[in-house]
């Protein structure tokens, strides 16, 4: 792999329960991407984000991330190199939002160490850039879908890694919360972190993300710029529906209507 990519995955088979969902996958992406992956439902996406921040385990092939082969990282050692949202997360009610985002700090921390000045001062910067530091002192269990999927997503980035998996990051925001979100990872994105989210909303990922990957049925199906595959052609034919792509009216950025039909 060289110097320029961020992710290497090759021949990557993976699923659950004997049942495979990927096949035979291979995918580069580049350090300082934003990337977003698309597809119907059922078509691997979450599978594939699973196996890249190794809470799923690779059938067959590779994942190698920053010149390392996942395979053969910790879990501690996978944090320092990625930080994932992802589509559902376990009981987290109980703990104070403090608590909770500083929780991406724990794979810097020293074995049995506690958390430094810096660490409280990354995840305040966190919970600034996501508009959740007057939850600080809040329970979890009291927070709206929104609001905690933020202090999630400020967890992750007090996490700070080079590269960002993100499975469905805007799901419980509101329209302005999301277009903040984004506004946000763009930002970080400009700064040098890398992006990879899954999405359904196709418009929202064509607005922000310069590349496209379309998987159906546990393959790629279509990769590149988002101003070259971003077609009614294309759509349609991924998602077995019409579809309509028009320029938006301010940027230009290629934008994806419904169509009746009949």
């Amino acid at each position: 792999m060289t110097m320029g990519k961020m992710v290497h995955v090759e021949g990557l088979c993976a699923g659950y329960d004997g049942q495979q969902v990927l096949h035979d996958l291979t995918l580069n992406v580049s350090r300082g991407e934003f990337m977003a992956i698309l597809g119907p439902n059922g078509s691997g996406k979450t599978t594939l984000l699973r196996a890249l921040s190794g809470v799923l385990s690779s059938v067959k092939g590779s994942i190698h991330i920053a010149d390392q082969d996942t395979c053969r990282l910790s879990a501690r050692g996978r944090a320092r190199l990625c930080a994932t949202v992802a589509q559902k997360n376990p009981d987290l009610s109980a703990l104070q939002v403090l608590s909770l985002v500083l929780m991406g700090r724990y794979p810097h921390i020293a074995f049995l160490g506690g958390y430094s000045d810096a660490d409280h001062d990354c995840a305040r910067r966190a919970m600034q850039e996501t508009s959740s530091l007057h939850l600080r002192s809040r329970h979890a269990g009291t927070l709206s879908g929104g609001e905690l999927q933020r202090v999630i997503m400020a967890k992750a980035l007090a996490q700070d890694t080079e590269l960002l998996l993100l499975d469905e990051a805007a799901s419980n925001l509101d329209v302005a919360r999301t277009v903040d979100l984004y506004e946000l990872l763009r930002a970080r994105n400009l700064n040098g972190l890398t992006i990879l989210t899954v999405a359904h909303d196709l418009n929202l990922a064509a607005l922000y993300c310069r590349r496209l990957v379309f998987l159906k049925g546990g393959r790629i199906v279509a990769d590149g710029p988002t101003q070259e595959i971003f077609t009614s052609h294309l759509l349609s034919d991924i998602y077995e529906t019409p579809i309509a792509v028009v320029p938006h009216p301010i940027t230009g950025a290629p934008q994806a209507h419904l169509l009746p039909r009949a």
